[in-house]
């Protein structure tokens, strides 16, 4: 009886799941959309629209063409590849990507993801001549924009990073705060766990509990504004081998159990978004 009710229970949640994101996609602004369905975007990225609900997303995060957005840590240019083109005319972008210049060994992954990033920017000049570029690494690379001079400030599932063992995710909440214009949007996608989990697993696995993240942007001034499940995934069980990495895209077991994890998806993520006092 109680496997009965567990099936069930989930398979209600699977379709709230995808009602909620078809009401959710009739939303999406058209110059959104267009910049979206864009001939800018890889084939690759775009295959996995439907995981991770890029108009539904940013519209919920409150996004608007005439906006100064800033990006913490683009990484490869996924939301990138959106956001250029949609704010190019009217708004700015502002990437704050990995510095290339972290010296040693160390250095080496961070000289990489900018080199790569801004070898993506300069082959398109069309779509991304406006980006502006800024350095972002912690502890002390955290003039992500200039102060009071943001409306929106995103990030991506980038907070377990911050979770290593020099605790810096405080700077990065603080640094996205004194970007922000008073009464400007902090928009958050995390890998989300339902588990008690400890700062070293997090780091190493990528799962986060939704309170801490809360927790985190309350601490730097932040007022949690409104919750979404637009990427939630009620197939994800949180608890992988290699941890997100498990999922797609980077199925880091390779061959190993391929068809589960693939008939699972992508991970089951918080979507968060936070105001800055206007006072």
């Amino acid at each position: 009886m109680t496997a009965s009710i567990t099936l069930r229970a989930r398979l209600i949640a699977s379709i709230l799941f995808y009602v909620v994101s078809a009401v959710a996609l009739a939303d999406v602004a058209p110059d959104l959309a267009a910049a979206i369905a864009g001939p800018q975007r890889s084939a690759e990225n775009s295959a996995r629209d439907s995981s991770r609900h890029p108009g539904e997303t940013l519209t919920f995060f409150g996004i608007e063409p005439t906006m100064t957005v800033v990006e913490i840590s683009p990484g490869g240019g996924w939301f990138t590849e959106i956001l250029a083109p949609y704010l190019r005319d009217k708004g700015k972008l502002i990437a704050a990507a990995y510095p290339g210049d972290i010296p040693g060994e160390d250095g080496a992954y961070y000289r990489k993801s900018r080199a790569n990033f801004d070898a993506k920017l300069a082959a398109s000049p069309a779509v991304y001549d406006r980006v502006v570029v800024t350095d972002f690494h912690t502890p002390d690379r955290l003039e992500i924009a200039p102060a009071g001079s943001a409306d929106l400030v995103l990030t991506f599932r980038n907070v377990h990073n911050w979770m290593d063992a020099e605790k810096n995710e405080d700077k990065v909440f603080a640094a996205a705060f004194r970007a922000l214009k008073p009464g400007g949007a902090l928009g958050v996608e995390e890998h989300r766990t339902t588990r008690a989990v400890s700062r070293e697993e997090i780091y190493q696995k990528g799962y986060m509990p939704e309170a801490m993240v809360i927790e985190l942007a309350q601490k730097a001034g932040f007022v949690l504004e409104e919750k979404s499940d637009i990427n939630a995934n009620p197939k994800d069980s949180h608890d992988h081998p290699e941890g997100v990495w498990t999922l797609p895209p980077t199925l880091s077991l390779g061959d190993k159990d391929r068809a589960k994890y693939v008939a699972i998806g992508e991970t089951d993520r918080m979507t968060l978004r936070f105001r800055k006092p206007a006072q």
